[in-house]
């Protein structure tokens, strides 16, 4: 892992395969380690250079206050060309996940020219808050069972993981890979302030963060070959909203992973890294 500095700010990277190989670049949801080593190792063998990164306030990258983000999304979608510039090989293949297909969508759609394919996980086209009437918006009994788990002592790894161990159990996610993956996000977060760990962990950075203004309605104008992938069992972000999104976006392909819920699953990287692969 290293960073590397685009506009004034750094990005927290990890590189899979080899510098000369065509890119693509992962951003993540909002840690990197929201894409599985798995995933990033077989993009990397089918002759990829897989580059996963970190969003602002997360691991590796820029952290200031996740409290009162002084950048908006249009922000982070231009830290994702810059990015896709600065480690070079042409356009990219650009992926988002979770909170980072929101990303991908705005950098795909703001500088086409910097990437050829686009790929988006477990996402939606609506900022987060409240959704669009036609999309499903989060499962009301898992939101309810999520809200009321207590929050951790942020300072205390164990703590933590144990805490993204029983939200993923409330979402349908395998809660073992779960903690293994918090405890190592937590290792990573630079120190234990509530909203930089909660920043690390939850993402909670976007609920504060101007995403204005929508997108949704630009779908049509994205021209680059793009695969939507999606949990039929998201109690986050539920399936429809990725049924949404292939329906709007030009020849888009979409992937539903019937076993999956809101994470990518290891036992989903080949089904998922063969089609990210044919996009180019």
């Amino acid at each position: 892992m290293t960073t590397v500095n685009v506009h004034g700010i750094s990005l927290g990277v990890e590189s899979f395969g080899d510098d000369d190989a065509p890119l693509v670049l992962l951003a993540g949801g909002t840690t990197m380690l929201s894409w599985p080593d798995a995933l990033c190792e077989r993009l990397a063998a089918g002759g990829r250079r897989a580059v996963r990164y970190d969003l602002r306030d997360s691991g590796e990258s820029t952290t200031a206050d996740p409290e009162a983000p002084a950048y908006t999304l249009r922000d982070l979608a231009a830290d994702a060309a810059a990015l896709a510039d600065a480690l070079g090989g042409g356009p990219a293949h650009l992926a988002g996940i979770g909170v980072g297909g929101m990303v991908a969508q705005v950098a795909a759609l703001d500088h086409p020219s910097a990437f050829s394919a686009l790929t988006l996980v477990g996402t939606r086209a609506v900022a987060p808050g409240p959704t669009d009437d036609d999309l499903p918006d989060h499962d009301r009994a898992a939101m309810s069972r999520l809200f009321a788990l207590p929050m951790p002592d942020w300072a205390d790894r164990e703590a933590v993981a144990g805490f993204a161990a029983d939200s993923a159990a409330i979402l349908g996610d395998d809660p073992v890979a779960a903690r293994a993956i918090a405890a190592r996000v937590w290792d990573r977060t630079p120190g234990t302030a509530p909203p930089v760990q909660m920043s690390n962990q939850m993402g909670m950075v976007f609920s504060r963060l101007d995403c204005g203004p929508r997108w949704r309605e630009r779908l049509p104008g994205i021209e680059v070959p793009t695969l939507v992938v999606h949990g039929r069992h998201d109690r986050f972000f539920p399936v429809g909203n990725g049924e949404a999104i292939a329906r709007e976006v030009p020849g888009a392909r979409l992937l539903v992973l019937e076993a999956a819920a809101t994470a990518l699953p290891d036992a989903a990287v080949g089904e998922v890294a063969e089609a990210m692969l044919a996009l180019g």
